[in-house]
Formats: structure tokens, C-alpha cells, sequence
């Protein structure tokens, strides 16, 4: 008689599955994953697709009921709201993981990788992985909706200044770019001497009120109409009006003072330079360096005007220029300038050069001018002027001459610039001629005077090429140091720039 080996026992701690027969670690169904994962499915309920909605002109998701959130690929956010979707469905069972997987970014799909656990057959807990798709349908938000219609507003900010340069506009343009201020805006629109800014919201039109009136001296007012009222709901429907008027004195503008306001400024003269404009109006004396500045509010209590627009400036030649290092204050004198040096000038008009006239003044820009230089200025001896208070003064307190700035070849300083300045998107009018001169003393502004660029987001011109210095005429110029590389981000067509999916 043959005996038959006896069949092998089952490793020591070991059962067999009451369905296969295979022997497995004991487990309160007794019963292999296989096959428990054949009789239960614990993602039975919860959906395998969705749907989310994206508007393309924001880029922002929308968060039923009607919630609309800016959220880039794979990140936090869009992860919590593809989650709130099927958040019902998973209360059934304990979320362990979830993650995505990485798709084609054009393809319009996000797809979810869940580990999710749940207590199945006598107390034992299986863990399951699946994968949900979200479909991304592209919708328009109602703020995109008010935008495409251009005629839809609640509130209007009417930015004006009476002047003939637009200076202090391309400075403000500027602030408002880097502070990113025009995000809320519907609309912007430029009119003849100012800004229209449109806005959906009262409160977005006062965050830029409130703006403006901390960069600029400046002074407002509003006012409301009624469109609409319903005597059920008692809900009043009002478009917003506020009116915002900048002080009409720009940069390298001569003024003329109140005999009280200049005595209260440090008795310095009447006759000053405005040097730049800020969130106050910055003067110097050209005659002893003393410096002021003024707010908007100390404006509107004394207010005075220009004595001469910029067409008016005179091209004038350095003939002979000593520096005065010392000059004794007067009683009650405020403080003088640092970055300035006093000087005594002999002058005369490039236009006389065939004639002995000359001309005697004090300047300010005694540390940049020398002998033989051209030097911008305003000429005072020859003029009428039709000032409430130069009229009044004394004839020998008024100077000949009032130098402005050095004068440096115009194309040759446009040639070489190396970098450039973005622009708000707005409605413009007919192109002036005279509107391209101005951007461009705008632009030699902002290279003349460190102050006002450290407010300015100025970029790197890839285009033109860094020239040597060989060639260098004194012009001032921006370093590279300053500016900013522009970067240009594609965007992709599910939401967030330049976003990269990770596998």
C-alpha cells in the first residue's frame, strides 16, 4: 500500500479565507481582501465625475451657491473645493489621502486620487483607492458680465487737475500700477484733464478715493443719485459719484506765494520752485536753498497757481557760475536742502547769443551746472506777469531769471534708454502730439530724481542693448540695480498663472 504525503497544514498563525481557501492572517471576517473587496465596495455612493466651473476673463472658480475664488492648479484651495462636492458622499467613510493627478493643462479635466477607509464585515476596516474626474466648464462670473457690458456702473471716481501737464497723471498712473489698484476697476476712461475710473461697488470707489489722498495732495467730494427704489423689499439702488480734484502744480512749475503762507513756511521767498510732488508739494528756495513742503489741506486754505506753464521754459547757456558755500539764514529760516548747492550765475538766452545781454541769477543746481552748460529756465524781467500776489511784490525781491534744469540732447537720452513703464488699459481720446513730449519729461523726471523712483516700478527693456559709457554726456541714467525684469506669464486655461501640474 502507497501512502500519500498528507497536504501541507497551514503556516502557524495563519487562516483559511472562507471564500478561497488561501491562507491569510486572521481577521474578523476570515475572508482574503480579494475577496472582501468582491462582496462590499465601500466608494459605492460616491461619485467618480463632477463637473466645477471657471470663468476664463478672471480666471476664478466658482464656489456654489455663487461664490467665485481665484485658486491655481494643485493647490490647497482648488483641492478643498473639488472636495466640498463630493463632501456629503464621504461621510460614509474616513478619508485617509487625497491628491491629484497630473493632467494635460488644455485638457480641461482634473482628476483626484482619495484613499478612503471604512468598517465593513464584523468590525473590519478595508481601505480603497479610486480616482474622481472633474469636468472644467467654462462660465462668466457676473463681475466678468458687468466688465463685457462696459456700461455697467455703481460708482465713478472723476480724477481731475487743472493744468496744462499731465506730470502728476503719469506719476499716479504709476503708484496705482504697483499698489495694483486698477484690478476692481469696469472701465477707465481719459478724458481732456483727468481720469474716469468706473467701479461696480461704492466701497471699491472709496478704497481709491482713500488712495488717491495719500499719494497726492488732493482734496474730494461725493454725491449720490437714485436709479432705483422697491417699496416692497425697501431696497434703494444709488450710482455713486466722488470727485477728486489734484492741486494744478506740477513738478519744476515757478510759483508765487502768499505773503503769509511763505512767512509761515520759514519767511523764505515768495518766488520758489516746486522740485516734485508726492503726496505733498515739495518747494525750494532758489535764492537760499530753504525747502518747504506743503499738504493739500495747506494748499486749499492758500492756494496759488503757476506762474508759467512748461511751453513757456527758455533755453538759456551757463556764461559764468560761482558756488556760494555759505549763506547766512535769516530770523526764523526753516531747514535747507542737502542734495542742492547754491550757486550765482551770469547767464544768457541762446537766442541772444549775437547780443551783450546777459542776465544775473541765483540757482539751486549749482552741483550739475558749469561754464558753457545749457540750462532750462523761465525769464522773469521780460515778462507780464498776471499774479495776484507777484504783482504786489516788491520789483527788486522778483530775480531776473529762475533756472529750472540742465539741458541734455533729448534723442540721444531717448536712444539709449534701456528700460521702460507699464500702462493702465483705459479708453484714450485722439492722440495729441504734445501728449508724447510730455511722457517723455515725464520719463527724464524719473531719471533725474532717485526720490521719485523708488515709487515707480520701472522694467528692464530687453530690446535695447546696454551701451557703454564712452559715449556718456552727463546725462543722468537708471542703473540696472533698479530695475525690474518683465516677466511675461502664460497663462493657462484652467486658472493660475503659469501653474505646473506635479505627477
Amino acid at each position: 500500500m502507497e501512502y500519500l504525503p498528507a497536504p501541507a497544514a497551514p503556516a502557524q498563525g495563519h487562516i483559511l479565507c472562507c471564500q478561497c481557501g488561501v491562507p491569510i492572517p486572521p481577521n474578523p471576517a476570515n475572508m482574503c481582501v480579494g475577496c472582501l473587496r468582491a462582496q462590499v465596495d465601500i466608494t459605492e455612493g460616491i461619485p467618480k465625475q463632477g463637473t466645477v466651473h471657471f470663468c476664463k476673463q478672471c480666471e476664478r472658480y466658482l464656489q456654489p451657491p455663487g461664490t467665485w475664488i481665484q485658486c491655481a492648479l494643485e493647490s490647497r484651495e482648488l483641492l478643498a473645493l473639488c472636495l466640498k462636492k463630493i463632501k456629503a458622499s464621504l461621510s460614509k467613510v474616513r478619508l485617509i489621502d487625497a491628491g491629484f493627478i497630473w493632467t494635460e493643462p488644455h485638457s480641461k479635466r482634473l482628476k483626484l486620487k482619495l484613499t478612503v477607509q471604512k468598517e465593513v464585515i464584523n468590525g473590519a476596516v478595508l481601505q480603497q483607492v479610486f480616482v474622481v474626474e472633474y469636468v472644467v466648464q467654462s462660465q462668466m462670473c457676473e463681475d466678468c458680465h458687468r466688465i463685457e457690458a462696459k456700461d455697467f456702473w455703481k460708482a465713478v471716481v472723476q480724477v481731475r487737475q487743472k493744468t496744462v501737464h499731465k506730470k502728476t497723471f503719469y506719476y499716479l498712473e504709476q503708484l496705482i500700477l504697483k499698489h495694483r489698484l486698477h484690478q476692481n476697476t469696469l472701465r477707465i476712461k481719459e478724458i481732456h484733464d483727468g481720469l474716469d475710473f468706473y467701479y461696480s461697488s461704492k466701497q471699491h470707489a472709496q478704497k481709491m478715493v482713500d488712495f488717491l489722498q495719500c499719494t497726492v495732495p488732493c482734496r474730494s467730494k461725493s454725491s449720490q443719485r437714485l436709479i432705483s427704489h422697491d417699496i416692497h423689499s425697501n431696497v434703494y439702488n444709488y450710482k455713486s459719484t466722488f470727485s477728486v480734484e489734484i492741486v494744478p502744480i506740477c513738478k519744476d512749475n515757478v510759483v508765487c506765494l502768499s505773503p503769509k503762507l511763505a512767512q509761515s513756511l520759514g519767511n523764505m521767498s515768495q518766488i520758489c520752485v516746486c522740485i516734485r510732488v508726492t503726496s505733498t508739494i515739495h518747494l525750494i528756495d532758489p535764492r537760499t536753498l530753504q525747502i518747504a513742503e506743503i499738504d493739500g489741506n495747506t494748499y486749499w486754505r492758500h492756494p496759488f497757481s503757476s506762474l508759467f506753464h512748461p511751453k513757456q521754459l527758455e533755453e538759456f547757456i551757463i556764461m559764468d557760475i560761482s558756488r556760494v558755500h555759505e549763506k547766512k539764514k535769516g530770523a526764523g529760516a526753516g531747514a535747507r536742502s542737502n542734495k542742492h548747492t547754491l550757486a550765482e550765475a551770469w547767464v544768457r538766452k541762446t537766442s541772444e547769443l549775437d547780443t551783450d545781454h546777459q542776465y544775473f541769477c541765483c540757482t539751486h543746481l549749482g552741483h550739475i551746472l558749469n561754464p558753457g552748460d545749457l540750462v532750462l529756465g523761465f525769464d522773469l524781467a521780460n515778462c507780464n506777469l498776471n499774479d495776484e500776489f507777484a504783482n504786489k511784490m516788491n520789483p527788486q525781491h522778483i530775480p531776473d531769471v529762475v533756472l529750472i534744469k540742465k539741458s541734455y540732447d533729448r534723442s540721444k537720452r531717448q536712444r539709449r534708454r534701456n528700460w521702460k513703464l507699464k500702462e493702465l488699459e483705459r479708453d484714450r481720446e485722439a492722440p495729441d502730439t504734445d501728449d508724447e513730449r510730455q511722457y517723455q519729461d515725464f520719463l527724464e523726471d524719473l531719471e533725474e530724481d532717485e526720490t521719485i523712483r523708488k515709487n515707480v516700478n520701472i522694467y528692464r527693456n530687453a530690446e535695447i542693448p546696454v551701451e557703454s559709457d564712452t559715449d556718456d554726456d552727463g546725462a543722468p541714467r537708471i542703473s540696472l540695480a533698479e530695475m525690474l525684469e518683465d516677466l511675461h506669464i502664460s497663462q493657462d486655461a484652467t486658472g493660475g498663472e503659469g501653474a505646473e501640474m506635479l505627477t
